[in-house]
This record gives C-alpha cells, structure tokens and sequence, in this order.
C-alpha cells in the first residue's frame, strides 16, 4: 500500500510520505493523527527547477489504518485500499482515496 500526504508542515510528513506509527481517519475522511510540525515548506519556490523527492514507500503491513468513513474500503474500521493519499487542500488532511459506500 502506497501512502502518500501532500500535508508537508505535518510532524509526520517525510517527504510526502506518512511516517505515523497509525493513521486515523475520521467520519468526515479527515487525517486526526495530523499534528502541525516547525517545517515551512514553500512548494511554489522550486516549482519547475527540479522535482519533488519522495520517501520509499511504507507497506500497509508497517502501518494500522483505522477508518470511521462511511467509504468503500472501510471494512469493519480497516481501509483495505491499496493506496491511500492525504491532501493539502484545507487546514487538515483530507483522505482523497476516500470513496462513498
């Protein structure tokens, strides 16, 4: 499972990889594991200079995803998506992957 955050100022981020031991997402599809961290990150300053680099993978083995979304993939609280992404749209992560039941 590919679990990928676009939230870089989270304490968990590591270069648009989640490095939380769990990940907790709400009914409303939110991240509650998201804590704000001292990183600033200006995304738009190197924009087309050179491209974002990425941290390895984490296996959904390493990671427990808990989910409380009523989505298509949540099966008795587990997602069993087979990626997971976590946007930079709002004050806090919102679970993209994330599809109505």
């Amino acid at each position: 499972m590919d679990i990928r955050c676009r939230k870089t100022n989270c304490e968990f981020n590591d270069r648009y990889t989640c490095k939380a031991k769990r990940i907790e997402v709400s009914d409303k599809a939110v991240c509650k594991k998201f804590v704000k961290g001292n990183k600033t990150v200006d995304r738009t300053k190197n924009m087309f200079d050179e491209p974002p680099k990425y941290a390895p993978q984490r296996d959904s083995k390493t990671i427990g995803i808990e989910c409380c979304a009523h989505c298509l993939f949540n099966v008795d609280r587990d997602c069993k998506a087979n990626g997971i992404t976590l946007n930079d749209l709002k004050s806090k992560p919102c679970c993209i992957t994330f599809l109505r039941k």
